[in-house]
């Protein structure tokens, strides 16, 4: 039997100031890889050495096309993969069809992405319909990161790809993760973890906060934690509300595994979601997540269980659920941690997604 050669294709910049789930699943699955004698090629926008990316053989295409370039590098060097795997790489596009052009590889697409909270428009329904008929063919196992993904691939690209579409669900460093011991029942302390961008719904919280009672707004505080290009306008929207003393900007910061745990709960009123790794860790660090009703939040978290979910843009209801966990009206005591190791560990997330390369059923 010839060794199993692999390549993965990630449409994913390799960021030292922004270390997350991802970054750790590329790397263990490639130790583990290793330790199977599985050879692999790894294809990124960039390179990097920090972390664990100077022990993968990254080949960078300098910020051009990844896609393009891997095309290119096969046709150059005459390679032969096992498999081919993607990741962050939109599915059902010519570009898979021009990988079986240049590889015999078995083609495995991983869908990270979310949708739109109201759907797509009706035009860009019909294209994916009409690229799923074109192009589902020349992916021979499609992986969404959540039944809700699932779900949403076959309602993209049609119902032939059903038989050949499965839940892999994302997961986390469970042992690097420092965990909370005690809560506070009255008067929380709260944190956001996301990419300051609109479809995160940031602006939402805003303006639910600044709904709040005198009394609340003279102590509830809230660290947001991330970057991006909504960033300038939130915090014009922090300042036009009075809200300097209730929100604090914190920047991107590597070491969130040692941070969750000096929080009550954390705060994520997003738009859209496919299958959130910051849910997941906040979770791990017995941190309970107030969260919306989209995409695949609701496979982790449970309504007054380990959390609280809420409608998407419902500023109101984000009000009265801020306040009534203030004043400790609400509250959770399960501690959110057990779910998570025995659920959504990256142990788990790596050994299924290892499976897929010794799985003959395709």
């Amino acid at each position: 039997m010839n060794p199993i050669k692999i390549a993965l294709i990630c449409n994913y910049e390799l960021l030292p100031e922004r270390v997350g789930g991802m970054d750790y699943f590329f790397w263990m699955f490639d130790a583990k890889c290793k330790k199977k004698g599985i050879q692999v090629d790894w294809f990124f926008p960039n390179q990097s050495q920090h972390g664990d990316y100077s022990k993968l053989t990254i080949f960078n295409s300098n910020y051009q096309n990844v896609e393009n370039y891997f095309l290119d590098f096969c046709i150059q060097n005459q390679t032969t993969y096992s498999f081919i795997i993607t990741h962050f790489i939109e599915l059902c596009t010519p570009f898979f069809k021009k990988i079986k052009q240049v590889s015999k590889a078995k083609v495995v697409a991983i869908d990270h992405n979310p949708r739109p909270i109201d759907g797509y428009p009706f035009k860009k329904k019909m294209e994916k319909k009409i690229k799923g008929f074109l192009f589902s063919k020349y992916i021979d196992q499609f992986i969404g990161v959540s039944n809700y993904t699932v779900k949403e691939i076959i309602s993209d690209f049609g119902t032939q790809v059903r038989s050949k579409t499965r839940t892999i669900y994302n997961g986390v460093v469970i042992k690097d993760i420092k965990v909370r011991t005690q809560r506070n029942v009255i008067h929380p302390n709260f944190l956001v973890v996301s990419h300051l961008r609109e479809s995160k719904g940031i602006q939402d919280l805003i303006v639910a906060v600044s709904k709040l009672p005198s009394p609340i707004l003279s102590g509830i505080r809230i660290d947001l934690f991330g970057d991006g290009p909504l960033k300038d306008f939130l915090i014009k929207s922090v300042h036009q509300h009075k809200l300097d003393s209730n929100f604090r900007f914190m920047g991107s910061q590597p070491n969130l595994n040692a941070l969750y745990c000096q929080y009550d709960y954390m705060l994520q009123p997003t738009h859209m979601e496919c299958f959130s790794l910051s849910i997941l860790e906040s979770l791990a660090a017995n941190v309970p997540v107030i969260t919306t009703d989209v995409g695949g939040n609701e496979e982790a978290v449970l309504d007054s269980e380990n959390g609280y979910i809420f409608k998407a843009k419902d500023v109101n209801a984000l009000t009265t659920l801020l306040e009534q966990v203030y004043l400790g009206k609400k509250k959770i005591e399960l501690n959110t941690r057990a779910v998570i190791e025995n659920h959504f560990s990256l142990d788990h997330m790596v050994e299924n997604h290892l499976a897929l390369l010794f799985n003959n059923k395709f």
